[in-house]
């Protein structure tokens, strides 16, 4: 009876919050077992996948009002930010425009709004016209964002696709271009991205399963009709592939590629016969990655791992009946260059590589077998080649930004080799010329070299200035020097950013990748704990006030970083964390689990699971002297769900034996990138410099 009356008690203790307390969150031993190990994990009960369940939001908003009392017995650092990141903005913003067929399409933004309007208009007439503004939406609701915009081939039609709360299972809409009206018809439950069929009268799209969110069914809709005709053009069974679709820079074909980490197979699609089954280009197989650029025909190059881990470039002159080993070589595999994009244009074969840890752009005269580089000038940088929906076969457009320059597009000149600056994003108040970079390369425990990137203003003391680290290292993923305007108050307050390029992202190829995931992955979090301290010992930051940044698998990171070297750090910034690694991966039946067994493991695996144990941060939390930690997520977040975040912050603050804050701040609406909207954004990342700032001694 009595041990009874504990259990109750247990239950029904209610999450308590008061001006001066901090949330008590009720605890429920509840019993996960595999392999014969058990864990106990006593916040399970706040998973509520329906997010309605009272007792979890009540929590929710405890945690909320804590932290934002938190902050108000703190300096305010966050209005003045707020401020000088809207003093960056120009009244008017215009983004790139977009060519189609005849048409420019583009957006702008105002100073004081939150969403852009989009545009479109005549090349050869400049009457300007305005379709769409996404800032009516938030009039009614508190989160709203576009993902695509997709204009018909002959420009009468125009689908868009919207997300109503930050889940992204988008909504595609279609505007009659010329009286703006909307079609009746909706496409609901897609992953927000549409390829037309040449002659205007279909669109082909993405649907996701329900539960699992995984995009898993290519459909087609034909304007007019109901949505529920819609017909299936293909079905991916297996739960670990996911799909999307593109189109080719030659409008020709549509290109369904089937995906899991190490293995896809693409799908053809005639656009201008879009009802024909998709026909494979070369069928799946174990540890073979490739993707296409088509040529003219049915000629196609190819860029094929197979063999060749950093990618090859072959031809091909069918999309039928293809065997990889006995394709025309065009560019052979090195094991020093990783080729991560291509795009052919009028004998010239373009090429997004990798060097070194840096991205690169070269330039492959077919007919003289001529090889260009171009060079950038800066110690790091952000390149990729962008905005090519149209080849015009004299020039081709890339993307560029680095630390200290803010983003542009530059058109080059295939016949000249010249460049010309055709877009650049205007940033007020800011002067390239204050602030200084730099890039070196630190040892790992293990003897591996790890690229390091720095900025600060020219005026810090590097000795004595606070130190914000960022890291990534997941998926392949590369995190490049790329141009990073909210830095700017951070930077102007003596603050220095780093980013440590860890081992788990591609930015040094594909050893980088494999040495940092499944098995390898503790290398990812030794080399940014080691990045940090040699950073230190380099005479580069304060080693009292060191701080780090992560979100999704770099809140991975963070969580792990701090369950291994607490007292490295003086606070961390955890934005959706992926904390709960082995339970999360352990039910195929959340938000993309399944698809991601190739990159974390599979916990049915004794070996994989054990392995995972190790470092998963939500199971390794022990009582120990952490740092202050700041989370922020989304209730509505598909990628990682809302209850790993909230499930951690209880279970960190009960095991915390400093006097550290350990805070959460969760948006009761919004997806994995937080609230909708320019300012908003603003207000975030201010409220997560303003944590740090007061935090400094």
């Amino acid at each position: 009876m009595y041990l009874r009356n504990i259990i109750i008690l247990i239950i029904c203790t209610s999450c308590t919050v008061d001006n001066m307390k901090k949330p008590n969150p009720k605890k429920i031993p509840f019993e996960l077992t595999q392999h014969d190990d058990i864990r106990i994990d006593n916040y399970y009960w706040m998973r509520d996948d329906s997010r309605s369940n009272s007792e979890v939001i009540d929590y929710l908003k405890a945690e909320n009002r804590y932290t934002d009392n938190w902050f108000s017995m703190q300096t305010d650092y966050k209005t003045p930010i707020v401020s000088e990141l809207m003093n960056q903005v120009p009244e008017t913003e215009i983004s790139f425009p977009v060519k189609n067929n005849g048409y420019l399409y583009y957006q702008k933004i105002k100073k004081e709004e939150q969403l852009p309007k989009y545009y479109k208009k005549g090349i050869n007439n400049g009457d300007e016209i305005m379709f769409l503004d996404a800032n009516l939406k938030l009039q009614s609701q508190k989160y709203y964002s576009i993902r695509t915009i997709s204009p018909s081939n002959d420009n009468s039609m125009i689908a868009f696709a919207e997300d109503n709360n930050g889940r992204r299972e988008f909504t595609i809409k279609i505007l009659n271009a010329s009286t703006l009206k909307e079609l009746d018809t909706l496409i609901e439950n897609t992953t927000g991205r549409m390829i037309w069929s040449h002659d205007n009268k279909y669109i082909i799209y993405l649907k996701k399963d329900p539960i699992t969110l995984i995009a898993n069914s290519v459909y087609i809709h034909e304007l007019g009709a109901p949505s529920s005709d819609d017909i299936l053009l293909y079905k991916e069974n297996d739960p670990e592939f996911e799909l999307s679709i593109s189109l080719s820079r030659t409008k020709k074909f549509a290109f369904i590629n089937i995906e899991s980490t190490n293995s896809n197979e693409i799908r053809v699609i005639d656009i201008n016969k879009p009802m024909l089954e998709p026909h494979p280009f070369v069928e799946r197989s174990t540890n073979h990655l490739y993707y296409l650029e088509h040529l003219y025909n049915e000629s196609f190059f190819v860029r094929s791992n197979l063999d060749a881990p950093n990618f090859k470039i072959l031809k091909s002159s069918s999309f039928e009946d293809n065997d990889i080993p006995n394709l025309q070589t065009i560019v052979s595999h090195d094991e020093s260059i990783f080729i991560s994009d291509i795009l052919y244009s009028n004998n010239n074969l373009v090429m997004e590589v990798r060097k070194n840890g840096l991205p690169e752009l070269s330039i492959l005269n077919l007919k003289t077998n001529k090889l260009n580089y171009i060079d950038f000038g800066d110690n790091a940088y952000d390149v990729s080649l962008s905005f090519n929906n149209e080849i015009d076969g004299k020039s081709f457009n890339y993307y560029y930004s680095s630390l200290t320059k803010a983003p542009r597009i530059i058109a080059y000149d295939l016949i000249d080799n010249t460049e010309d600056i055709v877009w650049s994003k205007q940033v007020l108040s800011f002067d390239e010329n204050d602030y200084l970079d730099n890039r070196f390369f630190i040892n790992s425990r293990d003897g591996t070299q790890v690229p390091v990137v720095t900025i600060a203003h020219k005026s810090t003391d590097l000795t004595a200035a606070p130190i914000l680290f960022y890291g990534y290292g997941s998926y392949g993923i590369n995190i490049d020097a790329s141009f990073r305007s909210s830095l700017i108050p951070l930077l102007d307050r003596g603050f220095i950013f780093s980013i440590i390029n860890i081992r788990g992202g591609g930015e040094m190829g594909k050893h980088w990748y494999e040495n940092g995931r499944m098995n390898n992955k503790l290398n990812t979090f030794h080399d940014f704990n080691d990045g940090v301290k040699a950073v230190l010992k380099k005479g580069i930051g304060n080693p009292n006030n060191v701080f780090a940044r992560g979100g999704s698998a770099g809140g991975l990171l963070m969580g792990t970083i701090i369950n291994l070297e607490p007292y490295l750090y003086k606070g961390i910034l955890s934005g959706v964390p992926f904390v709960d690694v082995l339970t999360t991966m352990s039910d195929p039946s959340i938000p993309l689990t399944t698809f991601e067994y190739d990159e974390w493991g599979n916990p049915a695996n004794k070996d994989e699971y054990f392995y995972m144990k190790q470092y998963s941060p939500y199971d390794n939390i022990e009582n120990k002297n952490y740092p202050a930690v700041f989370i922020t997520s989304s209730l509505y977040d598909s990628q990682v769900q809302y209850f790993e975040p909230a499930k951690y912050t209880a279970k960190l603050r009960e095991f915390n034996t400093s006097n550290a804050p350990i805070l959460m701040k969760m948006n009761l609406i919004g997806g994995h990138g937080g609230l909708s909207g320019k300012i908003n954004q603003f207000e975030e990342i201010a409220e997560e410099y303003n944590f740090i700032l007061n935090l400094i001694d």
